[in-house]
């Protein structure tokens, strides 16, 4: 089946998703937004017809996603009065029920997932799906199975508690990874030579605990190694503290006594 769409939002997951729905073989009928410019980009993007009042937007389609920030969803009722036939958000953190006041069917479809629009190749994306009701909930779950394989049912509480860990996975790990660029360029070192460490890092988490692959010097106690680490940060102030911290977690985590005893 290929699906009518109307997506409603034009910032980076409007766009990284209208590309995977259009990719799908679906037909995005309508961009709508505030943003005259961005919806008018996208729309051509997408083969699709611009909309940036929102009293105009196209009835018809068999899905209205919503793609736009948390306040602007918490608003909803203002901003999109009419009650359309199935209504999705892609929100991590939001509830289904907000749009209650937009649609007789409505639920979830949440890309777990960081989107750029600036790449140009589709990420492999994870949904997680729910409804307020079974019809919503089973048309859902069949469309995302279009997008994507990997794809599950997870009411508010559960998708609220993935977003958390994926905050965690994905920024916190990344703003580690901005300050060991800072500290490489910094210090006149090759940022480039840590990509295969990294790449081995991220694959080793499809067959093992994450705990059960932790090395460095925490995990050994050595604390000879820590010490010079954290001389070698004296002019790194936030790496200092998030490298002493981390370091104390880990032992923590591990039995690992500060004298490198166990």
């Amino acid at each position: 089946m290929h699906w009518k769409i109307v997506i409603i939002g034009s910032g980076n997951a409007a766009t990284v998703l209208g590309r995977k729905i259009k990719s799908a073989g679906h037909h995005i009928l309508q961009v709508a937004g505030r943003n005259e410019k961005a919806v008018t980009g996208l729309a051509r993007e997408l083969a699709a017809i611009p909309c940036t009042n929102f009293g105009k937007i196209q009835p018809g389609a068999d899905l209205y996603l919503v793609a736009v920030s948390d306040e602007a969803l918490l608003h909803i009722d203002q901003w999109l009065p009419i009650r359309q036939h199935l209504v999705a958000h892609t929100a991590g953190s939001v509830a289904a029920e907000v749009l209650q006041p937009t649609a007789t069917h409505y639920g979830t479809l949440y890309p777990l997932q960081s989107l750029r629009s600036d790449r140009d190749a589709l990420p492999n994306i994870p949904f997680l799906v729910n409804g307020n009701d079974d019809y919503a909930r089973d048309q859902l779950l069949a469309f995302a199975h279009t997008l994507s394989d990997k794809v599950q049912i997870a009411d508010d509480a559960t998708r609220t508690r993935l977003h958390l860990a994926a905050v965690v996975t994905s920024n916190f790990a990344n703003h580690l990874f901005a300050l060991a660029k800072d500290f490489c360029v910094a210090e006149k070192v090759d940022f480039s030579m840590l990509q295969p460490l990294l790449e081995e890092t991220v694959q080793r988490l499809e067959q093992y605990h994450p705990a059960s692959m932790q090395t460095g010097p925490a995990v050994r106690g050595d604390e000879s190694v820590i010490r010079k680490h954290l001389n070698m940060l004296q002019q790194h102030p936030a790496l200092h503290t998030l490298y002493r911290q981390m370091t104390e977690n880990i032992q923590r985590s591990h039995g690992v006594a500060a004298n490198g005893n166990t």
